[in-house]
């Protein structure tokens, strides 16, 4: 198999982000292809990256000849292909709760503030800026609450979700918590959660995924 890694990416996507920090935790060599979801009403809507993947979102991780589409099936993917580190625990118990834990973030959280449906709300509805905020809060708020009570005082949270070792949860937990900045939300009121991201964001793999430090960032222009 052609070991070649090429991510298509936005600097700015949770969901490329968390499969930036995937590969980093895997010490995986990859290159970036950038997606600028805004220029010229947003590449990914282009015929070339349509036929990479046809919904027209980011990430798209290229395999040798193979298009990996969707972020949690990636980092799945990653974690079959190469499974040091782990991205989930041992027992199936354990990986239960780090797949709800990651779920909460992928499936009902992210969905809700994604730029396709915040374009939606204003192209179609013309909701003005300041309601389009608050619904991003609302759920942002609601779904970190819950996070921050699966968390405390349960067994298996330590310096990570779940154990000693960042898992799946983490890698899904820390681009929302830049989303929730992003959007005026003090982490802090998330004793547990502040501590896991201050833990997560000392180690490189975590640091160099930062939507900060990437090549299309627009600093670095």
């Amino acid at each position: 198999m052609n070991d070649r890694l090429r991510l298509f990416s936005y600097w700015r996507s949770s969901a490329a982000y968390r499969v930036r920090i995937g590969l980093n935790l895997k010490g995986l060599k990859y290159e970036i292809a950038p997606v600028h979801l805004l220029r010229d009403g947003g590449e990914q809507h282009g015929a070339e990256f349509r036929a990479a993947n046809p919904q027209g979102l980011v990430p798209v991780l290229e395999h040798g000849q193979r298009m990996m589409r969707q972020s949690m099936a990636i980092l799945e993917y990653l974690d079959e292909v190469w499974p040091a580190p782990a991205l989930l625990p041992a027992t199936a118990r354990d990986r239960q709760r780090v797949r709800a834990l990651a779920q909460v973030i992928a499936c009902d959280v992210h969905p809700l503030n994604n730029l396709r449906v915040l374009q939606y709300f204003e192209r179609e509805w013309h909701v003005p800026q300041p309601e389009r905020d608050e619904w991003v809060r609302h759920w942002i708020c609601e779904g970190l609450d819950a996070f921050e009570a699966m968390l405390v005082d349960h067994p298996s949270t330590d310096e990570f979700c779940d154990g000693a070792l960042p898992t799946l949860a983490d890698v899904c937990l820390v681009p929302q918590l830049y989303n929730a900045r992003r959007f005026g939300i003090d982490i802090a009121r998330f004793p547990t959660i502040s501590r896991i991201e201050a833990a997560c964001l000392a180690l490189p793999a975590f640091d160099a995924a930062r939507p900060e430090n990437q090549p299309d960032a627009p600093e670095k222009h």
